[in-house]
C-alpha cells in the first residue's frame, strides 16, 4: 500500500494527516500503531484520516481518528486544529480566513482559521463531577472530572513540573472511578496571574505525557472556571511552552457552551511510504 501523508503538529502534539476521500487506505490497528512508533515509523501522537461526511446537511467533512496505539478516540483538540489547517491548504491554499465543519464521533466541530491560529468550536462538555476522592501512591487526593469530546481528570497542583505524571497519570487514567473507558488525567496549576494556567497530561491511547492536550486544557478551564471563578477567555501554557486560548459562554445555571480552542496548527514535513 503506498501511502501519502502530512506530518503536523498542534503546540506540540504532533499527528500524521491523510487524505482518505477516496477510500483508497483502509488501516488497521497494527498499521496505525507502526505508523505513529517513534522509532520504526513516522512518529506521531496520533493519526487521522480526511474522509467525506456521512451527512453532508450538518458537516462539509468527516474524520477517523486513531490515537498512536492504533485505538479509535471520539475527539482531540490539538489534532482538530491541524486538520481543519490541512483542508484548508488543500482546498483554498493562500486563503487569510477559511472555515469548515466535520463529523467526529463526538459530534459536529466548527473550526476557524485566521492567519496561522485556528480556533475549533467544540461539542458542548458534559458530566462535571467535583471533588472526587480518590487514593493514589498511598496518598488522598480529590479529582474533577468532565467530558470535553473525551473524558478528563483533573487535578490542582502546586508545581506541575513537580507532579508525577507518569505516575500518578497512569494510575488515575485506569482508576475505578473512570471506568470503563478511563479518562486523560490534567495536573494543572494556577500560576498567580489572573486567568492564565499551566498544564501536563497524561493521555489515554498515547499512555504517556504528551507535549500538549487540546481537550485537556479545555477540560482544566472549565474545572478552573467552575472552581475558581476564572472568566472567559482562559489562557494555558502547556508543557512544550506554547500558549492555548480557550474560551466559553457560562449561563446562569452554570452550564457552559460554544466553547472554543484556539491555537497553532503547523506543518513539518510531507512524505509517502509504502506499508
Amino acid at each position: 500500500m503506498a501511502l501519502e501523508f502530512t506530518k503536523m503538529n498542534g503546540a506540540g502534539n504532533d499527528f500524521i494527516l491523510i487524505d482518505n476521500r477516496k477510500k483508497q487506505y483502509q488501516l488497521d490497528s497494527d498499521q496505525v500503531s507502526r505508523l505513529c512508533h517513534r522509532q520504526n515509523g513516522i512518529g506521531a501522537d496520533g493519526l487521522v484520516l480526511w474522509e467525506n461526511p456521512k451527512n453532508p446537511n450538518d458537516a462539509d467533512w468527516r474524520w477517523d481518528f486513531y490515537n498512536s496505539d492504533g485505538s479509535s478516540a471520539e475527539m482531540c483538540g490539538n489534532a482538530a486544529r491541524c486538520f481543519v489547517r490541512y483542508i484548508q491548504k488543500q482546498i483554498a491554499p493562500g486563503s487569510e480566513v477559511f472555515e469548515t465543519r466535520f463529523e467526529t464521533l463526538a459530534g459536529v466541530v466548527a473550526g476557524k482559521v485566521l492567519g496561522k491560529r485556528v480556533t475549533v468550536t467544540l461539542t458542548d462538555p458534559l458530566d462535571f463531577k467535583f471533588n472526587q476522592p480518590i487514593l493514589v501512591q498511598g496518598q488522598s487526593t480529590q479529582a474533577h472530572s468532565v467530558n470535553t469530546g473525551v473524558p478528563h481528570a483533573v487535578l490542582f497542583v502546586d508545581n506541575p513540573d513537580a507532579a508525577m505524571v507518569k505516575e500518578w497519570g497512569r494510575e488515575i487514567r485506569f482508576h475505578e472511578i473512570f471506568q470503563p473507558k478511563g479518562a486523560n488525567v490534567n495536573f494543572v496549576q494556577l500560576t498567580g496571574k489572573s486567568g492564565e494556567l499551566k498544564v501536563r497530561t497524561y493521555e489515554r491511547g498515547v499512555e504517556g505525557e504528551t507535549l500538549a492536550c487540546g481537550t485537556g486544557v479545555t477540560a482544566s478551564a472549565l474545572i478552573a472556571a467552575e472552581i475558581h471563578r476564572l472568566p472567559s477567555p482562559v489562557r494555558i501554557q502547556v508543557h512544550s511552552g506554547d500558549w492555548l486560548d480557550v474560551e466559553f459562554n457560562r449561563s446562569e445555571s452554570g452550564s457552559f457552551s460554544s466553547v472554543k480552542l484556539t491555537g497553532p496548527g503547523e506543518f513539518i514535513f510531507e512524505g509517502h511510504l509504502t506499508l
